[in-house]
Parts: C-alpha cells; structure tokens; sequence
C-alpha cells in the first residue's frame, strides 16, 4: 500500500491546476504559431516548449526541483543564469556583429536619424507605464526600473531587452521577453498598416539609387572608433556595444574567417536555443496570468507601433529635406528588427515599384536603431540601477 501511494503520489497530473493547464495550451498555440506559421520559430519554438515544461507540476513527494527557472537545482535554474548575470545578450551581439555590413549607415549617415525616430517606441511605452497606475487602479502601477524595462521592447531588439531587464526588472523577464519576441514575429502584420497609413502613393514609388561602395579601410576603423566613443560616453552599454563591435571588426578584418563562421552559425544558434528555453522557463502560470502582464502585452504593443510611426515620420522628413530621394518605407527599419523589418520595406517597395530595391537602404536605419538602443538601455542602467 505505501508503494501505491507513492506512486500514485508522485504523478504530477493529478497536482495540475487550471492556469498550468492555460499556460499549456498558450505554449501549445505559440509552438502552433512557430511550426505552421512560421513565426520567428529558432525563437518561439524554444520559449514555448519551455513554457510548457515549467507548467507541469512536479508532487512534493518526489523531492526533486521543479522545471522552473527560478527554482535551485534544476536544468532550466542553471541555464537562465546566463541571462540573469548578463552573460547571454552581449555574446549574441558578439555573432550579430560578425553577420552585420555596417556599410549602408556609413555611406548614408543620413539614416541614423531614421534610427532615431524609432527609439520613440521605447519613450512611448516608458510614459505610458508610468502612468497606467492612475489609469487603471489595482495595477499598483510601475518603477522607473520597470517602465524603462517595459519601454525598451519598443526597440525590438531582443537582446537589449533581455539585458535591460535583466538588470531592472528581472522578474517582469517572462512577460516582457515573451512580448518583445512575439511582436518581432508579428512585425510583416503590424508593420504594413502603419506605413501605408503614414505614407503618400508618390512616396513610396520613390526609387532610391544605390548605396555608395565603403572602402575596406573605412569598415575597419568605424568599429574601432565607435567602440572608443560609446563606451567614454555610455560606460553602461560598454557590454553591448563592444561585442557587437568586436564581431563586426572580426568579420571586417578579412583574417579570421574561421571566427565568422563560427560566431555567425553555431554559437548564434546554441545561444538562440539557451535564451529561449530560458525565458520559456520563467512563464510560469502566476507569472503570466495576471493583470500586469496583459498591462506588459498591450504597452509592447504600443511601444512596436510608435517605433515604427517615429522611423516612417523621420523618413518622410528627409525625403522632403532631399527632394524625393528617400522612400519613407525604409521608416519601418528605424527599429531594430533585423532583418525582419528591412523585408518588410524591401517587400512594400516591390508591391509599388518592381524596380525598387530597399533592402540595403533599409539596413542603414536598422543597425543604427541597434546602436541606438543599445545606447538607450545603457543610459537606463545609469540612471536607474
């Protein structure tokens, strides 16, 4: 009889609770959503299988950790540790930089400013969590700390957001991880709308010439001299900036090719996979399922749209500025989706005018946005730690 107690004692299902069983079906929708849709799956598949696993109950009885991130002792506690130190979202910029051609911003400074306007998101959504308090009352509202986690999703750029809250917030991490990431997937739907609404027919038959060639020289010492300036100014982006940096100054250097490929495939792809079994392993039920979160959902939202209205309002100003040379369907690029939202211009461009290529125009905005929100998160970690 003790045998049979045990054993039925130690089965988890009969310990499930409602909200697991939500959480479970959520994780099964999400991995629905990265298989079939195709929606950022090297991302969203991991984090909802993790979301999955953390969901399932493991009985007292057993004596064994949970699946929990936050849990000591299990596999998922000593993986999130990279996040949690910090560890993980400079590396990954490391690979970035050695797959990123900073050659359209340099031989097009110009678009920075469009990279500029899509850091307005990141603003948007900081006052609109400063706020929600006297809006909603029960929310108990948001710190600074966490409306500058919760702003810096406008900058769609996953690993700035994981480091910034990392250092923050690190118990809004599920939430706003699993926002920030599903809004990047989300981007050729929410994007579109907004650029057609903001834009002119003429506008975006704008046909843009070709980017200037950038000597070997220039690409070498623009990341040298970049890490040099950010980190005398923004010391708290040091990590950030310098690893994206380094990989590009790797990859730009033509003699370390063994590093590229290294850095751009298999280290990206084994950090892609950690970090999204990570963060799904955080999701759990009374992380998620509460007001605060939905709260998180609905400003990431709104940090997503303002970031790509500000980049598309830029752009239009120069192509006023410039006389029609500049298709404001690059705006959507001034947040740092990459290389999502340089498709979706690209994409745009081709509907309107098949003789328009816009990819390469729209990098420019996306890899300064990624500088810039960089930058940004460091100045939050300054003001706010």
């Amino acid at each position: 009889m003790s045998f049979i107690e045990r054993l039925v004692g130690g089965i988890g299902l009969i310990e499930i609770s409602l909200p697991q069983v939500i959480m479970i079906l959520i994780s099964m929708l999400l991995i629905y959503a990265a298989i079939v849709k195709k929606y950022e799956p090297l991302l969203l598949l991991p984090i909802a299988f993790g979301m999955m696993v953390v969901n399932l109950p493991v009985p007292a009885v057993l004596g064994i950790p949970g699946f929990s991130a936050h849990e000591e002792g299990s596999l998922f506690y000593y993986l999130y540790q990279g996040i949690k130190s910090g560890v993980y979202p400079p590396l990954i910029f490391l690979c970035l930089g050695a797959m990123t051609d900073f050659s359209p911003l340099i031989s097009s400074p110009k678009t920075m400013l469009i990279g500029f306007g899509g850091q307005l998101g990141i603003f948007a959504a900081f006052a609109g969590a400063l706020l929600i308090g006297a809006a909603i009352p029960g929310i108990g509202g948001f710190t600074l700390k966490e409306a500058a986690s919760i702003g810096i999703t406008g900058s769609s750029d996953g690993p700035t957001t994981i480091f910034l809250t990392g250092n923050l917030a690190p118990e809004l991490l599920p939430a706003i991880a699993i926002a920030a990431y599903s809004y990047m997937a989300l981007i050729p739907i929410i994007q579109p709308p907004i650029m057609r609404l903001l834009t002119t027919d003429k506008e975006r038959h704008v046909i843009m010439p070709e980017p200037k060639a950038v000597s070997r020289r220039v690409k070498i010492i623009f990341p040298i001299a970049l890490t040099l300036a950010a980190l005398l100014l923004v010391p708290a982006a040091g990590a950030l900036i310098s690893m994206l940096m380094l990989g590009n100054l790797i990859k730009e250097s033509g003699v370390t090719e063994r590093y590229v490929r290294s850095l751009s495939v298999h280290l990206l792809n084994i950090l892609t996979l950690l970090i999204g079994v990570s963060i799904g392993a955080t999701a759990t039920a009374e992380r998620i399922l509460n007001a605060r979160t939905i709260v998180i959902i609905c400003l990431g939202l709104l940090a997503f749209c303002f970031g790509t209205a500000g980049g598309v309002l830029i752009a239009k100003l120069l192509n006023a500025i410039s006389g029609g040379k500049v298709n404001p369907l690059i705006g959507n690029s001034g947040v740092s989706a990459m290389p999502m939202a340089a498709r979706v211009s690209q994409k745009m461009g081709q509907e309107y005018n098949p003789q328009n290529y816009l990819l390469m125009h729209a990098m420019g905005p996306i890899v300064s946005s990624t500088i810039l929100s960089a930058i940004v998160a460091g100045i939050f970690i300054a003001l706010f730690n």
